[in-house]
C-alpha cells in the first residue's frame, strides 16, 4: 500500500496525475460520433449486419488499444453506428475512429518529396517554374533542401525567410510532364503488360500526372480515397512529407492476422534495445506476402530502371497503405517465405505501439462518415454519483452498526478490515485509472458498494467459526486457531465463486456491465488480500490482551454469552479453570448413552468435547497438584524451621 501511494505521490508531482480516479461517460460526459457507413468496394455493395458488427468490434479495439476505456459503441437502427466517448478525447482517438477502415500492402514503383524548405522574400511569390523544377528534383536527395534551408535564413535585412512549399505542379505543367507521347490525352493504360506487381510499366500517363499534381501539404489530399486494388496510384503518407507511385495490391490487409510491438533481437535472442512491430499473416497472406517479398528483394542492392530515393532503390520498399495515405514504406531486407516479417527503424516504444495499432485494427469493409459530433452532459451522471456514493456510505455504516450489535469487540477488527479494504481499492483503481487508462462507471460503483457485503460476508464466516470453536469448549487462543483453520476454506471457495463469475461476465459483456464486473473481480481479490494478510494477523494479535483473551462479555467471544460447554478461563501464572456449572432450580442430570441416536458429526463432536474437556480436567489437576506440591513444600520449611529453633533454645 505504501508503495502505491508513494507511487501515486510521486505521478502527481512529477507528471501532474490526477490522485482520483477519471470517471466514465455515464458519470463524466463526453463526446458522441454518429458514424454512417459506405461500402469500400465497387458498384456500391449493399451494406450487411456482419458489416456493421465488425464494424463496431474494430472500433472497439482501436479505441481500447489508445488507452480509452468505458467507451460505448453501438449500432442506431440499420445504418448509424454511434461511438460514445468518455471525458475529452485526444485528437488522434478522434481522427482513429472518424478514419475510414481500408489497408492493403503495395509495392512502392517511385518515392519523391511532397514538400521542400525554400528561402523566398516578403513579396515573392513561387513560379510554376520553380515549382516544376522543384518537383523535378524531388528524386534526388534532401542534403539540398537542408543546404537551401541553410542558406534561406538570412537577417532581417534581406527581407527573406524560410518556406515549406509543396513539390505539386500546377496542372498545365503536371500535363508537359506526363503527356509521354505528347497527343495531349492522358491515357491510363499502360504502354505494355506489366509482368508483376513492381513492373514500371503500370506508372502510366494518368498516374504520372496524378503524382506531379498531388499537393502532400493538404490535409484533404493526404486523406484522399485509396485506388481500385488492381490498378496503381498515387499516394502522400501520413505526415505530409513523401509522396509515392503505388503498384497493385499485393496482399490485403485482411490477411494481416496480427501485429505487435516489441524490442529488436539479434542473431543470439538479446534484445537490442530498439523498437520494432512483429507481423504475422495467413496462409493466404503468407503466400501472398512470400511472392511480393522475392520481387522486391530483388532491387535490394540495384534497379537500372527504377530511381533511388533512399539508399535503397524504390522498388525495393513496400508501402502499407491505410485509409488512403502511406503509414510505413520499409525496403525488404529478405526473402520472407514464413508470413513472419518485422518492420524495424527509429521507432520508440510509443510509435511502435502506434503503428502495431494501426496494423491490427485497420482493415474493415466500410468507410465512414461523420454525420455529427456533440457533446455529452454530464449533470444526470453527477446526481447518480453522489447518489451512488451516499448509498455506499449508508451501505457501510449499517454493515459496521450490524456488525457491533451482533459481535460487540469484534466489530474493531472488521471495521478497521473494511476500512483497509476501502482504502485499498481507491488505490488500485486510482492506479489504474493513472497507468492504464480505466474509467469508474455508474456500474463500476454499484460493483463497489457490493464489495463491502463481499468483504462483511468473509468476516462473518471467520467470526462464526471462531465462535463454533468456543462452543465446542476450546480455550479462545485454540479457538481462534482452529476456527481460522476452517474458515479459511471456506472463504478462499467463496472468493473463487465470485472471481469466476467476475472474470465471465466480463468476457461476454460489454459496456457498463464490464465496469460493474471488473470492479467485483478487483474488490474480491483485495477481500481475500485483506482477510489473510489483516484480518487474521490482527485477530491472532487481539486475542493476547485481556479483554480478548479472558472472554470479556462485551469481547463478543464470551464463553458463556456463547453457551459454551466445559470451556475454560484463563486464571493467570500459567493456570486455567473450570467455570462453575449453573443449573435451574430443580434440575437434575440425565445420564446419556454414548452414541445412541446421534449423527457421526454429533458423535464427532461429542468427541471433541469429550477431549477438550479430558484436557481441561487434566490441566486442573495439574495446576492443582503443583499447588499442593507448593504448599507441601512451604508447611516442610516451616517446620525445619521450627524444630531448629527449638534445637537452639535447648543448647
Amino acid at each position: 500500500m505504501v508503495v502505491a501511494v508513494a507511487g501515486l505521490v510521486i505521478g502527481n508531482v512529477t507528471k501532474g496525475t490526477s490522485l482520483v480516479p477519471s470517471l466514465a461517460l455515464d458519470l463524466q460526459g463526453g463526446t458522441q460520433l454518429i458514424l454512417t457507413p459506405k461500402s469500400t468496394e465497387e458498384g456500391d455493395r449493399a451494406i450487411t449486419e456482419d458489416d456493421i458488427t465488425q464494424a463496431i468490434s474494430i472500433i472497439r479495439n482501436r479505441i481500447d488499444a489508445s488507452g480509452v476505456a468505458e467507451s460505448e459503441i453501438t449500432s442506431m437502427g440499420s445504418d448509424n453506428i454511434v461511438v460514445s466517448i468518455p471525458g475529452t478525447p485526444s485528437q488522434e482517438t478522434l481522427d482513429l475512429i472518424r478514419s475510414s477502415s481500408q489497408m492493403n500492402f503495395r509495392p512502392v514503383l517511385r518515392i519523391g518529396l511532397a514538400s521542400q524548405k525554400v528561402a523566398t522574400s516578403s513579396t515573392a511569390e513561387v513560379s510554376d517554374k520553380d515549382s516544376a523544377q522543384s518537383a523535378q528534383s524531388a528524386d534526388k536527395t534532401q542534403s539540398a533542401t537542408e543546404q537551401a534551408s541553410a542558406d534561406g535564413a538570412q537577417s532581417a535585412d534581406g527581407a527573406q525567410s524560410v518556406q515549406q512549399v509543396s513539390t505539386a505542379l500546377d496542372e498545365e505543367s503536371a500535363m508537359k510532364v506526363a503527356d509521354l507521347n505528347q497527343d495531349g490525352v492522358l491515357s491510363d493504360q499502360p504502354n505494355s503488360t506489366p509482368a508483376n506487381g513492381t513492373d514500371l510499366a503500370w506508372i502510366t500517363e494518368q498516374v504520372l500526372y496524378d503524382f506531379s499534381v498531388l499537393d502532400c501539404t493538404n490535409s484533404e489530399a493526404r486523406q484522399q480515397t485509396e485506388g481500385a486494388a488492381d490498378k496503381p496510384y498515387a499516394a502522400c503518407d501520413s505526415d505530409g512529407q513523401l509522396k509515392y507511385i503505388l503498384g497493385p495490391v499485393s496482399v490485403a490487409g485482411s490477411n494481416l492476422s496480427n501485429a505487435t510491438a516489441g524490442q529488436v533481437t539479434n542473431s543470439t535472442g538479446q534484445a537490442t534495445g530498439a523498437w520494432g512491430v512483429d507481423l504475422q499473416f495467413d496462409s493466404e497472406g503468407t503466400k501472398a506476402f512470400a511472392d511480393s517479398s522475392e520481387l522486391l528483394y530483388s532491387y535490394k542492392d540495384s534497379d537500372a530502371e527504377g530511381k533511388s530515393f533512399f539508399d535503397s532503390p524504390d522498388r525495393n520498399h513496400f508501402a502499407v497503405v491505410l485509409d488512403g495515405s502511406v503509414i510505413t514504406a520499409p525496403s525488404m531486407n529478405a526473402v520472407i517465405s514464413d508470413g513472419r516479417a518485422q518492420i524495424t527503424g527509429n521507432f520508440t516504444a510509443k510509435s511502435a505501439t502506434a503503428l502495431a495499432n494501426q496494423l491490427s485494427f485497420g482493415s474493415l469493409p466500410l468507410n465512414f462518415e461523420v454525420e455529427s459530433e456533440q457533446r455529452i452532459s454530464a449533470t444526470l451522471g453527477s446526481d447518480h454519483l453522489q447518489k451512488g456514493m451516499l448509498a455506499g456510505a449508508i451501505g457501510f455504516l449499517l454493515v459496521i452498526l450490524y456488525l457491533i450489535w451482533q459481535y460487540r469487540g469484534l466489530a474493531l477488527i472488521s471495521a478497521g478490515s473494511l476500512f483497509v479494504a476501502a482504502a485499498l481499492t481507491y488505490i488500485v483503481i486510482a492506479l489504474l485509472s493513472a497507468t492504464m487508462g480505466y474509467r469508474l462507471s455508474l456500474a463500476g460503483v454499484a460493483g463497489l458498494i457490493m464489495a463491502v457485503g463481499v468483504t462483511a460476508d468473509s468476516f462473518i464466516v471467520y467470526f462464526e467459526r471462531v465462535r463454533d470453536e468456543v462452543r465446542d469448549g476450546r480455550p479462545l487462543a485454540a479457538a481462534v486457531d482452529e476456527g481460522w483453520d476452517r474458515a479459511k476454506r471456506t472463504i478462499l471457495v467463496s472468493d473463487a465463486v465470485n472471481l469466476v463469475a467476475a472474470i465471465v461476465l466480463y468476457l461476454l459483456a460489454v459496456g457498463g456491465v464490464q465496469g460493474f464486473a471488473f470492479t467485483l473481480g478487483v474488490t474480491t481479490v483485495i477481500d481475500i488480500a485483506v482477510i489473510f494478510l489483516f484480518t487474521h494477523p490482527m485477530m491472532e494479535l487481539l486475542i493476547r490482551t485481556k479483554f480478548f483473551g479472558e472472554g470479556h462479555r462485551l469481547s463478543g467471544l464470551d464463553p458463556e454469552h456463547l453457551g459454551a460447554k466445559n470451556s475454560l478461563i484463563y486464571a493467570g501464572r500459567g493456570r486455567v479453570v473450570m467455570p462453575k456449572q449453573k443449573q435451574g432450580k430443580g434440575a437434575t442430570a440425565q445420564p446419556v448413552t454414548e452414541g445412541k441416536g446421534m449423527s457421526l458429526a454429533q458423535r464427532r463432536r461429542a468427541q471433541r468435547l469429550a477431549e477438550a474437556k479430558a484436557e481441561a480436567e487434566a490441566q486442573v489437576e495439574e495446576a492443582r497438584a503443583s499447588a499442593d506440591s507448593e504448599a507441601t513444600k512451604a508447611e516442610g520449611s516451616a517446620v525445619d524451621g521450627e524444630a531448629a529453633e527449638q534445637k537452639g533454645d535447648a543448647k
